[in-house]
Order: C-alpha cells, then structure tokens, then sequence
C-alpha cells in the first residue's frame, strides 16, 4: 500500500523508496555534507560552444569550468552530446562557435602547449597488440618527446601507478580486458598531463579492475591531477566527482555539486523500518503530516518512509516512539545520482 495524503487513495511510485526496497545505498544515520574544498584557480574553460552536423544541432551553447585538482562527472543519456562536447575540449573537433582554454591556452589551431596539457584515455582501446607494455608506453612517450632515462622513469611511474609492473614485458594479447584498460590509461599519462580525461574507462570489466582504476584515478587526485570522467555507471561518478555537468538534447541542464543536485529532489533521504506491531492508518496519515515527510509507503511488515534530509529521521524516530510504535530494525538511505539524472533526463530509452 502507496501512502501520499489520504490512506486510501492511490499515488505514484517512490523513486527514493525504490532505493530501499532493491536494498541499495543503505546507509548508517549520517547528514549529508557538501564538499567544500575551495578551488578557486581555473584549469579548463568550455565557454559557449555550438556544434552541428548538417541540420542536426549536436551541441548548443555548452560552457562549464574545471578548477586545478577538481574531478569532473560529465553526464548524458545516449545522443546527448557527451562525445561531441569532449571531442571539441580535446581539440579533434572544431566547434562552429565558441571556445576552450586549458591553461589559458587556446585549444585548437595547431596550439601544441594546450594539447601537451591534456591526456586523453578514449573508450576504444589505443594499444600496440603485438608490443609489449612497456613498448606501447615508449612509443607514446616518444610522441610527447621523452627520451633516454627520462622516458625510462617515466614508463617505471606510470606502471607502478596502474599496478602492471609485473607486467612490463607482457604483450597486451595476453591481458585482461581490465589490465588492457588499466594500460591505456598509462599511455595517456606519459606526459604528465595536468588534466586527465577518461571516456567510459571501465566499459566491461569486472569488479575488482574498476576498483584498481579507482585506485589510480585517486591516487592521480591527490597528485593535483584534474580529471573528466564521462560515465554510465552513476556509482562511479558519485565516487570520483566533486562538480557534476549534465548534458542533454546539446545543452547542459545541470553544472553543480553532487550536494547542490541532491537538493533538487523534494525527498533526499529515506527510512525504512519494521514496527514491532502493524500501524493503524490513521497513525500513518498522521505521519504523512510530520515536517519532512514526503510520502510513506507500506511494504509487507516493512514501513517506507521518504524524507526531505537524513536529519530528520531522528525526528520521525522519535514521533513513532511517542505513538507507541517500536523498530525492531531501521535503515537510512540517500537520494542516489540515478534517481537524480531520471529526473533530470527522464526515462524515456534513447539508442542513438
């Protein structure tokens, strides 16, 4: 039974409530904080970029920043924009209109120093199969002009960073789909970019090598590296990201931190708990009334409980209380970035 004002009348499904119910995102009683690490110096500028491809408008008026050290989730269903807005950032696609900075450089018209700037790790593999790894990175490290014992080191960093060292002499024929990945983004590294960007780099692979990218990608973060991160994969985002842009039919709908996105749902948090005795509907209209709640929900002998923050579960905690209801078990959860970018995006199955 679905509870959103009267008990007896019907409502919509509870998207934050679903979270409970696939058990996903439980988490123990803690406020949301935002993140308020001030970065204040501007590494990357997408000011105003327009592209189209015939009387398809692919990209319209697409700007954001990323500041030095930020990590960056850009976002989009299929056809969005995403690949066209980083071929334009990368410099492999002149925009029509607007234009890109790295560094206060130009991105662009044969300007080398903003290239030398940025390190690209594309979602098809870039690798020399019949080469070992440490010869696939000599090769792109010679692109990017290392030589001699500065090339060397270079190679040794790169691996150990990636976790292939072991591997060094290893063709990639015989790697992993995940170790091939974890190559890759060495390749990008050679040169020491100051920003990183990363196009679906965990595409089919199994947990435990997104995990050892994970591992890279934050070890590259607490160097001061600045990364882009595009992304199907929501957790991942909401594990790397500190600023988020949405990209949508060409045009960015949302550019704010995860904090400022969970603000616009009406429910951020949720409850979920086993009363010790079935509650009167009356009790449960009542509780639809406490400040906070959204919408309530009943589950079997489970009560769902969807909340404007986390804070305010001690509240209604302690209302049931009063009323005589006990909890023999409770969880909290949060708004999830997918219940979020549904939002934002819709539902709708988009193949191109």
């Amino acid at each position: 039974m679905l509870l959103s004002g009267p008990v007896c009348h019907k409502a919509r499904p509870i998207r934050l409530l679903d979270t409970l119910r696939r058990g996903a995102y439980m988490l123990p009683f803690v406020p949301l904080q935002p993140n308020r690490h001030a970065m204040p110096d501007i590494l990357l500028s997408v000011d105003n970029l327009h592209k189209s491809f015939g009387a398809r408008q692919a990209v319209t008026a697409v700007s954001f920043d990323l500041s030095k050290g930020q990590t960056l989730g850009l976002l989009g269903p299929n056809g969005a924009g995403k690949s066209t807005t980083v071929s334009m950032v990368c410099g492999l696609l002149k925009p029509d209109q607007g234009e890109v900075r790295v560094g206060g450089q130009l991105v662009g018209q044969g300007n080398n120093t903003a290239k030398q700037m940025m390190g690209l790790v594309p979602q098809d593999l870039a690798l020399y199969e019949d080469l070992s790894a440490r010869e696939n990175l000599k090769i792109f490290g010679a692109l990017y002009g290392l030589k001699g014992a500065q090339l060397k080191s270079r190679c040794a960093q790169v691996l150990d960073l990636v976790q292939l060292t072991d591997r060094l002499a290893d063709k990639p024929t015989t790697f992993s789909g995940g170790m091939k990945r974890r190559l890759n983004i060495a390749a990008a590294l050679m040169h020491n970019p100051q920003l990183l960007i990363l196009d679906e780099p965990t595409v089919g692979i199994d947990p435990q090598s997104r995990n050892a990218i994970f591992d890279s990608l934050e070890a590259l973060k607490r160097q001061g590296c600045s990364l882009i991160y595009t992304s199907h994969y929501m957790e991942e985002v909401e594990r790397l990201a500190d600023h988020i842009v949405i990209i949508d039919h060409g045009q960015v709908i949302a550019n704010e931190s995860p904090a400022a996105l969970y603000e616009r749902l009406p429910a951020r948090a949720a409850l979920r708990l086993t009363p010790t005795r079935r509650l009167p509907d009356a009790t449960l209209q009542q509780l639809h009334q406490q400040p906070g709640v959204s919408e309530v929900a009943m589950e079997g002998e489970d009560l769902l409980i969807a909340l404007g923050s986390a804070e305010q579960a001690q509240d209604v905690l302690l209302w049931l209380t009063q009323q005589g209801c006990r909890a023999a078990q409770f969880f909290t959860a949060r708004t999830s970035l997918e219940a979020i970018f549904l939002t934002l995006t819709g539902r709708s199955l988009r193949d191109a």
